[in-house]
């Protein structure tokens, strides 16, 4: 009875102590304290080669040579059996050469400003999707009712009797028509999505108003429309990230500094939402932590309770620098600099539209074949060496970075962790704890990353590169996944529901598909990574 007496009341000090420290933490609120740089980092380091011949010259002799019909040497026979290798990827096809080399003479034209010439090249190598709206011209904008044809006037006019009336089908019925066939009159679609609002239909209204400003990006109310809508449902960072974009993308539209303005707004309530749903979690992890203490009486479960709390109220910054330096240490970095500088220039440019200055955006190339990357909170990106390798442009690539950045902007890394924290606390004393926190976290997953699919592919769109750069990378995806679980199960949208999602968003917002792919460049660093990949599984063989 004693001893149980004894382990309550040193639960009961950990709690006053605990409380109290915390209370300072907040009050207080400590600069982020920056982990210190390891002594040694796992590198792969690799010297410049020769440039004896371009890329195009390598494939216009490939394509030669493979259109001859002098027949190959047999390989001499070797009497020591060989090691099992690794599947190569197969040679390419004369047709495959030949259309690089195509998207190599359009990249150059559309480099060049010929525009129309390279979008001709384009679309004759590109497959279309089916159904798509890619031959409809986009319309001039119309602000005026006075200037829509008298169709589009009937429309407007028993739109505004039904909403005098108060009648919601004669209000809804012919502001669908007029949006579907005047897409061009932005009042059309604020009206619209006002009317869907009113009758408690939010998701609709948003749908609404994320097609129009995406048909029409320029037009200041339609995306001011847009973020009030967005703050409305308390989607703070998407209605702080769509002001910040339209000032970035119009830096000389008289109404810019507004839209600055409303960004800083929307990121202030975002903040401090987030703070004060930290904060809430505070006083769960005290607890649990002197649960945990009174059930197994280790110290480690509290103190990693209190750890991460002061780490969470730091701020997303300081946890991905944090973060950071123990991934690079673990995972290994790759230092080349055709490589990394390669990389960090899609990055940056991606950023520099993304909408939110306040981070040091890193990217780093880690030495993994497979076909991935990852972010951490405050932009830092880590990219495997495989991603680049099996990509086929820069614009591929490109998705795959702004799908990553999509996750930073968003802060969705961060709110799993914040989100997850007391999971994680509540669950390290659970058999399988670990297991039950991921289960948790799935159901966020889905909806994450539909999320940053989609403004990953308006940044890369923002940034001139070909729309449906993520689209094609899925695709490549798709075809190396074998046995994988069924979409259901996966905390990322299946390969075809993914593919289909993504050619249905190009499709329905009109992005273009036909801009700059950068195949020539993208060929000489992924054969420069290649040969990392291929010396690094030589030595590790050796060993």
């Amino acid at each position: 009875m004693k001893r149980i007496w004894k382990s309550l009341l040193l639960a009961w000090k950990w709690v006053l102590l605990s409380v109290a420290t915390s209370i300072l933490i907040i009050l207080t609120q400590p600069t982020p304290l920056l982990a210190q740089e390891p002594a040694a980092s796992t590198t792969i380091e690799t010297t410049k080669p020769s440039s004896e011949t371009t890329k195009v010259q390598k494939l216009r002799e490939a394509l030669q040579r493979s259109s001859t019909s002098e027949a190959p040497k047999p390989a001499p026979e070797v009497s020591e059996p060989k090691k099992p290798e690794s599947p190569q990827e197969p040679p390419l096809t004369p047709e495959e050469l030949t259309r690089q080399l195509k998207f190599i003479e359009a990249d150059k034209l559309y480099l060049a400003g010929q525009i129309p010439e390279a979008e001709k090249i384009y679309r004759e190598v590109k497959q279309p999707f089916g159904k798509t709206l890619d031959n409809q011209q986009r319309k001039a904008a119309i602000l005026d009712p006075t200037q829509l044809s008298p169709g589009g006037k009937v429309y407007w006019r028993e739109s505004e009797a039904g909403i005098a009336q108060k009648l919601q089908t004669k209000t809804l019925v012919p502001l669908q028509l007029l949006v579907e066939q005047y897409p061009e009159f932005i009042p059309g679609h604020i009206r619209y999505a006002e009317a869907l609002k009113q009758y408690d239909r939010t998701n609709e209204a948003l749908d609404i108003l994320e097609r129009a400003s995406s048909l029409y990006p320029d037009q200041p109310e339609l995306v001011k429309a847009r973020i009030t809508a967005l703050a409305a449902d308390k989607k703070w960072m998407e209605a702080s990230l769509a002001a910040r974009q339209f000032a970035i993308l119009n830096p000389k539209n008289p109404q810019a500094p507004e839209f600055t303005k409303l960004a800083e707004e929307n990121l202030n309530r975002y903040k401090s939402y987030t703070q004060g749903e930290i904060r809430g979690n505070v006083l769960g992890n005290i607890i649990t932590g002197a649960l945990g203490y009174a059930v197994t009486g280790s110290l480690l479960g509290p103190f990693s309770a209190l750890d991460s709390t002061i780490m969470l109220l730091q701020g997303e910054r300081a946890i991905g620098e944090s973060v950071a330096k123990q991934a690079k240490k673990q995972l290994g970095v790759i230092i080349d600099e055709d490589i990394l500088a390669y990389v960090n220039e899609i990055g940056q440019k991606l950023a520099k539209v993304g909408g939110r200055d306040e981070f040091k955006y890193e990217f780093f190339v880690i030495p993994e074949e497979s076909l991935n990357a990852f972010a951490l909170p405050g932009g830092k990106i880590f990219i495997n060496a495989g991603a680049i390798a099996k990509a086929n442009s820069e614009a591929e690539l490109a998705g795959l970075m702004g799908h990553e950045l999509s996750h930073v902007l968003l802060s969705h890394t961060f709110q799993l962790v914040s989100e997850g924290n007391l999971i994680s606390n509540v669950t390290q004393y659970l058999p399988l704890g670990g297991t039950i926190g991921q289960l948790f976290a799935l159901s966020y997953s889905r909806d994450m990353e539909r999320q940053a699919d989609n403004l990953g592919t308006r940044l890369i769109v923002a940034t001139g590169y070909a729309a449906d750069g993520l689209r094609n990378l899925m695709v490549t995806l798709e075809k190396q996944q074998k046995n994988a679980p069924p979409s259901w199960l996966s905390s990322h949208p299946g390969g075809n529901e993914r593919v289909s999602y993504l050619e249905n968003l190009i499709t329905r917002n009109s992005y273009n598909r036909y801009a700059y792919e950068g195949v020539e460049r993208h060929l000489e660093i992924k054969a420069r990574v290649k040969k990392l990949l291929e010396e690094k599984k030589a030595r590790e063989e050796k060993k």
